[in-house]
């Protein structure tokens, strides 16, 4: 069967779902309420497991982020927890604490938190299980015991598989797979033992996308994975503790309020002053060079959806190949279950060129985060093979104006010598599987003068 679209095939093969590279047709998403999902966002969890509030307090309370902002909106025990937890009253009656969107899709900026940036300064190199023999020991009611005991055994089958190499990237494409191997289809019951063979154990990096461009986007996915409705995508978080159809159709009635709020995200503004001349006539080389894929900013504006082949785009391979031609198994999976009702996963051999709003702040670049810089990604030949975000443990880095993203340092080496891992992984080593900054070399043929305007229209956006 062939579903076709505006320029792109879907192709369907034995239930799996796979497209052409070119535009991605739009679908209709499910109306919502966006007050309703803002409010679902920021109180609510699609992860629905936990540790047990009082476990939380006693061990790791203290070391949560208690100098974070406070994020307005937040209710109740919400407004005591650092942005990225949330409180709940699991089915048993005991209150738990679990993780919620906003530790991957929101990050400080400027001493505020901003709700949809990608948070590119998440550390994912620390095993998870750590916290899960932290927490053991504490004495614990029955109750509350069984709620520690389904939070850890959840952990513990996933944990192998979200471990990064490289603080700032993300695994979440990965510990969903992991998520998947573990569940049937079309119960969603879990089994301790993997029903379908898991993923790798090491994650290809992933960069976080923005979400203030859900509202352009027609696929969610870097491979344009994540077609048709965008809400079941969404929540696949959910996989962690949904053990019954029931409890997915309970949270993906509220998510669509969210995808609904997320559709009306405008990006942060660019905070320090623009060569307003300068950027003018980057506007014009932008119109050249770079519009036929990323779409048009003035007025309306205009975005393609465009997926571009591998050998036009040329960066690292690996994520869309994996994609496209090793994960049946899980594409299967998903078209089988609940999620897959309304969406298909349909991933090219290609990647979506994004959607520039607020390009400034989304930094580093690509689909794998292995360059720092704009400026580096206009022009390759100022790419580091090895480097680190230029701070003081783990403060921020400070701001680039110049180059556009955050301050660095060029290594002369990788994850080699002797070092301790506080060391190596806080190194991007672009020689490891997956983590190349090859590729997108559009800019290099620019002169110079036009590279410099381009890069300050690019701060506009």
């Amino acid at each position: 069967m062939a579903l076709t679209g505006c320029d792109q095939d879907v192709q369907e093969r034995n239930g799996v779902y796979k497209a052409e590279v070119g535009r991605v047709p739009a679908a209709p998403q499910r109306p919502g309420d966006p007050e309703a999902g803002r409010h679902a966002l920021l109180n609510k969890s699609a992860v629905t497991c936990g540790l047990p509030d009082r476990v939380y307090r006693e061990t790791l309370a203290a070391a949560a982020g208690d100098s974070l902002p406070d994020l307005a909106g937040r209710v109740g025990r919400n407004a005591e927890l650092p942005y990225m937890l949330t409180a709940a009253t699991s089915a048993s009656g005991v209150e738990i604490v679990t993780s919620n969107c906003l530790g991957c899709h929101a990050t400080v900026l400027d001493g505020e938190v901003v709700v949809g940036l990608g948070n590119e300064f998440l550390d994912m190199t620390r095993d998870p299980l750590i916290g899960v023999e932290a927490t053991a020991s504490v004495d614990m009611s029955e109750a509350e015991r069984t709620e520690w005991q389904l939070w850890a055994d959840r952990i513990t089958a996933i944990a192998d598989a979200m471990m990064t190499d490289t603080i700032g990237v993300n695994s979440a494409n990965n510990l969903t797979l992991a998520l998947m191997a573990h569940r049937d289809p079309q119960t969603l019951a879990w089994s301790d033992e993997p029903l379908i063979e898991p993923p790798p154990e090491k994650p290809l990096p992933v960069s976080v996308p923005p979400l203030w461009n859900v509202g352009k986007k027609n696929a969610m996915f870097y491979n344009a994975e994540g077609r048709g409705d965008h809400v079941r995508y969404m929540m696949l978080a959910s996989t962690t503790c949904t053990d019954s159809v029931e409890e997915a159709a309970e949270i993906d009635a509220w998510f669509v309020d969210v995808r609904a709020y997320l559709a009306t995200l405008q990006p942060p503004a660019y905070p320090y002053p623009i060569d307003t001349d300068l950027a003018r006539r980057g506007h014009g080389v932008f119109q050249e060079t770079c519009k036929e894929c990323h779409g048009a900013y003035e007025g309306e504006g205009s975005y393609p959806n465009k997926v571009v082949a591998l050998g036009k785009v040329e960066t690292d391979p690996l994520l869309a190949r994996k994609g496209f031609s090793e994960a049946d198994r899980f594409l299967k999976w998903f078209q089988d279950s609940f999620y897959g009702e309304l969406s298909q996963a349909a991933p090219a051999l290609g990647y979506m060129a994004p959607p520039l709003d607020g390009i400034w702040a989304t930094a580093p670049y690509l689909h794998n985060a292995s360059i720092p810089t704009l400026e580096a990604l206009l022009d390759s030949r100022q790419r580091p093979t090895y480097w680190a975000f230029d701070r003081d443990g783990d403060e921020r880095p400070a701001y680039d104006q110049s180059r556009v993203g955050w301050a660095y340092r060029t290594l002369p080496h990788g994850k080699a010598g002797a070092m301790s891992w506080s060391e190596r992984n806080r190194i991007y080593d672009t020689t490891l599987p997956g983590y190349a900054n090859q590729g997108h070399t559009f800019g290099d043929a620019l002169k110079p003068q036009d590279r410099t305007a381009l890069l300050e229209y690019l701060k506009s956006l």
